[in-house]
């Protein structure tokens, strides 16, 4: 195996970005930083972040000083990629590793056209219940890292680094075979569950009580299921039984990415989210009822994304 990781960029200091920030500072405070532009760098450079409860001094470093990095982690929301892709230029050397733990299904291949699919990573996080407000975040379940190249039947090198990078700072990680497969699993939860609890106004406790909540959960999933294996990816109902164990052990208080982003005024990702199942439907003569309601509703409550 090559050298190990040493200098970690990550770009986007939200809920994700700052969770595993603070994990890999603890491991290493010299070995990560965020690379923020104007206004975030400001504040970052002012305030750290704050997880469960304690102080994190991360360095930041505008887009125009960053260096070449061993691994940049990207954790933007989906309307914010164009503009961080721009931003991580610096970061980005011949040697370095790019992951993005996105929402989403299509951010690997954005990144990809860009500095080419030889650098990038699949990746997602899966089961954390991490909640952020304003720089301070809080999170019982860290849940776990799922990455690795689109096929992972081999453990290629850059992998391991990874791999090594993260069992050193303490996050659980795992690389299963079938990384397309895993993507579109973690994407039908968010489009179940991040468009539900932001539209009924849900925490993770309300949503396993209720009734209505369920079946519209669980409607918009099957949608992603019924898309999914038109084009010939592995989901099935099981994976709906796999995401019911999820919810189980999930903080009954923790809310979704989407519901936090809806109190606090901010847009969504339902472009992303019923917008991509809306779109595939069209195109796959599929129909998506469930996911055009979610979607309408979030449209009227939400203020629209600019990029």
């Amino acid at each position: 195996m090559k050298r190990p990781i040493e200098k970690i960029s990550i770009i986007g200091a939200g809920a994700l970005g700052a969770t595993y920030g603070s994990l890999l500072f603890e491991s290493d405070p010299r070995s990560v930083r965020f690379i923020a532009g104007t206004d975030r760098y400001d504040k970052l450079l002012k305030e750290g972040v704050l997880v469960n409860g304690r102080h994190y001094a991360i360095e930041v470093v505008r887009p125009e000083k960053a260096e070449p990095a061993d691994l940049v982690i990207v954790t933007v929301k989906h309307y914010h990629l164009d503009q961080a892709i721009h931003q991580i230029r610096g970061a980005v050397g011949p040697q370095t590793v790019i992951l993005s733990v996105m929402n989403g299904i299509d951010s690997e291949e954005r990144i990809g056209a860009v500095y080419g699919a030889d650098k990038v990573l699949y990746g997602l996080a899966l089961a954390i219940d991490a909640q952020r407000k304003g720089n301070a975040v809080s999170y019982r379940n860290l849940g776990r890292i799922v990455f690795g190249e689109k096929k992972n039947t081999e453990l290629t090198d850059r992998v391991r680094r990874v791999s090594d990078l993260f069992a050193r700072a303490g996050i659980a990680h795992e690389m299963p075979p079938d990384m397309i497969r895993s993507l579109w699993f973690k994407f039908m939860i968010n489009v179940g569950v991040n468009q539900v609890s932001a539209v009924l106004g849900a925490n993770f406790g309300d949503l396993k009580n209720s009734t209505e909540a369920m079946k519209l959960m669980e409607g918009a999933m099957r949608e992603v299921i019924a898309i999914a294996k038109a084009l010939n990816v592995d989901l099935g109902e099981e994976d709906l039984e796999e995401w019911r164990r999820i919810h189980c052990k999930l903080n009954p208080a923790g809310k979704t990415s989407m519901l936090q982003d809806v109190e606090a005024g901010r847009p969504t990702e339902v472009e992303m989210l019923g917008g991509t199942v809306i779109a595939y439907g069209k195109r796959l003569g599929l129909p998506t009822p469930v996911n055009q309601e979610l979607f309408d509703a979030l449209k009227r409550i939400a203020p629209p994304a600019v990029g």
